[in-house]
């Protein structure tokens, strides 16, 4: 049985402030304050992991052991069906420059990748999100959300950030980089999850 969340505080063990704003939107209503791990001064841990999970935990129980807090974490990426997979828990890896990261040249090496091996259309993909909830005695709890859809090219729309210009969700004739923030929250990856661990911990 999944643990109830009981604290009146909740540590976002993130440094994006999107994440972070998204999630304390999300959990107004059940009165709970939210922090990131940036207000906490907490350095961002090296995920060494293979799967999305396992990056997640860490970060999720570093955060935990540093601060006393219940963390919350979230590890997510894309997953094309024709690149076996990839770049998946790479999904930033591929935008990495090294001197910040560059969205567009990695959705470039997506496209000349499944134009390489000629991957027959539709070009199916998915967002995945992990959201892994640790408390400071070492328990934790483990949240998922999958959004399927495809890819086009070229890229389509100015919202959204990663590779939502090119994802065009299952359903919907646009990407999510075309759709408003806050409707596309409804059917992203990180959106499902979250409905899965408000239902799992709130519920």
């Amino acid at each position: 049985m999944t643990r109830k969340f009981t604290d009146k505080k909740l540590l976002m063990a993130t440094h994006n402030k999107g994440k972070l704003e998204e999630m304390i939107h999300l959990l107004e209503p059940f009165g709970v304050s939210v922090i990131g791990a940036a207000e906490m001064d907490l350095p961002e841990p090296e995920e060494t992991e293979d799967t999305f999970v396992g990056n997640a935990r860490i970060k999720a129980h570093a955060a935990a052991q540093a601060t006393g807090l219940p963390a919350l974490s979230d590890d997510s990426g894309i997953t094309i069906d024709a690149l076996n997979g990839a770049p998946g828990v790479y999904t930033a890896d591929w935008a990495e420059t090294g001197n910040g990261r560059d969205f567009t040249m990695a959705m470039t090496r997506a496209h000349n990748e499944l134009e390489a091996i000629n991957a027959p259309h539709p070009r199916l993909a998915q967002f995945r999100s992990t959201l892994v909830l640790a408390w400071p005695d070492g328990h934790d709890e483990v949240f998922e959300g999958v959004a399927p859809g495809h890819l086009i090219w070229p890229l389509r729309g100015k919202d959204g950030f990663g590779y939502d210009p090119m994802f065009v969700p299952e359903g919907h004739d646009v990407t999510f980089a075309e759709m408003d923030r806050w409707e596309k929250n409804k059917i992203s990856h990180r959106g499902r999850a979250v409905k899965a661990f408000v239902a799992g911990c709130f519920g």
